[in-house]
């Protein structure tokens, strides 16, 4: 059982680029006085990293028992089983955020870090071809595509960043009162000055001087009131020689206005035309704009809203079992099947499933974190749905083409068991940080780390001596691994 070689850290994050982003923001808020809401407030203003919401987690002893209905089907239909050793990818070696089936030949389209194990080429452009080619961590040769989001331990300093605020705040502070004090300092400043222009402080005039200067004034009022009489009526003539100007303008005006109304319509539709013509390109670029959104960055390789440590599992067991069928029938080459639902959030609850519970509590799954006891660990159970059209490899919804069993194992009219998938991962996640809340699975950003949006995907690349081969025990009972 391989062990996780990255031990969890307690210390800082790297500064992501969200980070810097952030960091950013809070320089902005610093010039118009409100530093600390940006730093204690919203997600783009954090300083700190992205937990997932407390309310998510779940002590695993208060989850009903008997609700895993994988736990059911297993005792229906065939028993044999068919495991095959691919790995944990313990060193990390293969990561990306791409997702080839769901979006294909867009990088980083899944905005969220995934771990591989299987073939060893899978990435947004990977095709049947290049998977084929391809080299693989499984021990008996098998190159199919096995992908699920990471999970990350996300510890916080919190004293630190308490202390961070405060800071900020003092120092806030202290620049808006010496903005104030100079302020005031300045009015002072020009009261006196306009004090002293008017001889009302010390220097001013005597009072001799200021009766002359008060006579001459007197004289110099009533010329001016005369020039302003003067003025006035030249003002009423002029005003109404333009009246009678404005008159023949306004009527002039009302066909200028009529022209412009057309003109300005023309230019509305034009406008519209370029907007559709712009956003037809938007669409276009879209793809290209991809590449460098959801970008891993630094150590952690965080990408997009998704920060902390990355925890590997400690074992990663692939089992193809029978799905409560009384007998299956061999996958085709390149069939793609997508577990649970990574934007279950926009897609509604149709294709979410529960699957997180700890070890020796198999007897039940859950939608939440769980918080194991002593001794426990965390573990995800991902069940594939197992009923093929038998036509095609995939379809446009990724879904169509292959959907569960019901609870007695059987498929729709037109449809066939196949080999059920079923994906057990264990990891060993501190328990302080289960009970603090401080682990999450890598989500879409809209997801906030929501564990109902856990997923899993699968490409058969298997040859067909391996399928049969795994056909075979199912059908027969055994218990095989490879």
């Amino acid at each position: 059982m391989a062990r996780n070689s990255r031990p969890p850290v307690t210390g800082k994050h790297r500064v992501a680029r969200r980070t810097k982003i952030a960091m950013g923001a809070i320089g902005l808020a610093i010039a118009v006085g409100a530093l600390a809401v940006a730093v204690t407030a919203g997600r783009t203003g954090e300083a700190s990293a992205d937990p997932a919401d407390p309310s998510f987690f779940i002590d695993i002893n208060k989850v009903p028992a008997g609700n895993n209905v994988n736990a059911a089907l297993k005792k229906k239909g065939a028993q044999g089983s068919f495991t095959v050793n691919c790995g944990t990818n313990a060193d990390g070696g293969h990561q990306n955020p791409d997702n080839f089936i769901a979006q294909p030949g867009i990088k980083n389209g899944a905005q969220h870090l995934h771990d591989y194990v299987g073939n060893l080429t899978t990435n947004a452009d990977s095709s049947l071809k290049s998977l084929l080619a391809g080299g693989t961590t499984c021990k008996n040769g098998d190159k199919s595509a096995y992908f699920w989001p990471v999970i990350r331990i996300d510890r916080e300093d919190k004293a630190q960043n308490e202390q961070k605020n405060q800071k900020a705040q003092q120092q806030q502070k202290g620049k808006t009162g010496d903005v104030q004090e100079d302020k005031s300092a300045q009015d002072a400043k020009d009261a006196q000055d306009q004090r002293n222009s008017q001889g009302q402080g010390g220097g001013g005039r005597s009072g001799k001087a200021r009766q002359q200067q008060g006579d001459q004034n007197q004289n110099q009022d009533g010329q001016q009131q005369r020039r302003q009489d003067n003025q006035q009526q030249n003002n009423q003539q002029q005003d109404q020689n333009n009246n009678q100007d404005q008159n023949k303008q306004g009527q002039n005006q009302q066909g200028q206005n009529k022209n412009q109304q057309q003109n300005q319509n023309d230019q509305n539709k034009n406008n519209q035309n370029n907007q559709n013509n712009n956003q037809d390109k938007a669409n276009q670029n879209q793809g290209q704009q991809q590449e460098e959104l959801g970008g891993i960055q630094g150590a952690n390789k965080e990408v997009g809203d998704n920060d902390g440590t990355i925890i590997e599992p400690e074992s990663a067991t692939l089992k193809f079992i029978g799905g409560g069928a009384q007998d299956v029938v061999a996958m085709p080459l390149g069939l793609k099947i997508l577990y649970g639902d990574a934007k279950q959030s926009t897609n509604g609850p149709k294709n979410a499933r529960p699957s997180w519970t700890c070890t020796g509590f198999e007897d039940r799954l859950t939608d939440l974190y769980p918080i194991c006891p002593k001794g426990s660990k965390v573990e995800r159970i991902h069940a594939f749905p197992n009923c093929w059209d038998g036509k095609n490899t995939d379809s446009k919804d990724h879904r169509s083409h292959i959907v569960f069993a019901n609870q007695q194992g059987k498929c729709p009219q037109g449809f066939k068991n196949v080999p059920q998938l079923q994906v057990t991962l264990v990891y060993n996640v501190p328990l302080d940080v289960q009970q603090n809340g401080e682990y999450k699975v890598d989500a879409f950003a809209q997801e906030k780390h929501n564990p109902r949006s856990d997923h899993d995907d699968f490409a058969n690349v298997m040859s067909k001596q391996i399928m049969g081969r795994l056909v075979n025990c199912i059908n027969s009972g055994k218990a095989c691994k490879e």
